[in-house]
């Protein structure tokens, strides 16, 4: 009796297994899960080119967002990583060195698919063989309010400078909506500060290598109603990201 059921028990413990190896193997080649392109770089500085594997799962088949995205990266010498990002439109990786330690690094970006033509960004390191998050820049300090005879007032705290921006062209959308009464406010109104909608890979004066240049849009009443976009540079060093540089362009 004993060996009948030890002899079960042994058959459903192995069938466990195949069930469960089974389910892993379906997972990893499900038919919703894509590759959306590859690349070869040497993302670990030991001179030898890496593979890296950008994978997505659209929302649904045939979907252009995927709602998962992540790299899987194959070192020259057997060692596995994974970096998950959030999902998005037309997902890539470039491989600027941004943190300036002669090795490349993964710069991931994806369309949030909104309005304002945003997109998601991550930056790691796998230096050494060590996958290190460096993040991005911070938000800048931007106060932008509405003044008395359709004016807009934008002041950049970070770099001590502000602009008045005549906005008297807007006058009727702005009376329609209540913000303005014969050009005088009716209560004290924020403008729109948009996050960062890009950051690109620039060539930053006065340093070595590259930086990062970000583009803000701070708007009027609603999004589409653009005032100006904040063109910010940034350099990262001593472990952070540093201002260096701020234009202000209006629009």
């Amino acid at each position: 009796m004993r060996k009948e059921l030890l002899f079960a028990f042994a058959a459903f413990f192995f069938m466990s297994l195949h069930a469960i190896a089974g389910n892993f193997a379906e997972e990893q080649n499900q038919p919703n899960v894509l590759v959306i392109t590859t690349y070869e770089k040497d993302v670990t500085g030991d001179k030898a080119k890496d593979e890296i594997t950008l994978w997505g799962k659209p929302y649904e088949p045939g979907a252009l967002f995927y709602k998962e995205i992540w790299a899987e990266i194959q070192t020259a010498d057997g060692k596995k990583f994974r970096i998950d990002y959030e999902g998005g439109y037309e997902p890539q990786v470039v491989f600027p060195d941004l943190n300036h330690d002669g090795v490349k690094d993964l710069l991931q970006s994806s369309a949030t698919g909104g309005s304002g033509g945003l997109y998601n960004y991550s930056l790691y390191t796998l230096a050494g063989d060590k996958k290190t998050d460096i993040g991005m820049p911070p938000a800048l300090s931007i106060d932008a309010h509405f003044e008395n005879d359709y004016k807009g007032v934008i002041t950049f705290s970070d770099m001590n400078e502000s602009f008045t921006v005549d906005l008297g062209d807007r006058k009727e959308d702005y009376e329609r909506l209540g913000i303005f009464q014969d050009g005088k406010l009716n209560e004290p109104t924020e403008m729109m500060v948009i996050p960062y909608a890009m950051f690109e890979p620039v060539k930053i004066k006065g340093k070595e290598g590259k930086g990062l240049r970000g583009v803000q849009r701070i708007s009027g009443a609603y999004q589409a109603d653009a005032v100006g976009n904040v063109y910010s540079y940034w350099y990262y060093e001593n472990d952070q990201w540093n201002l260096t540089d701020m234009k202000w362009e209006e629009l």
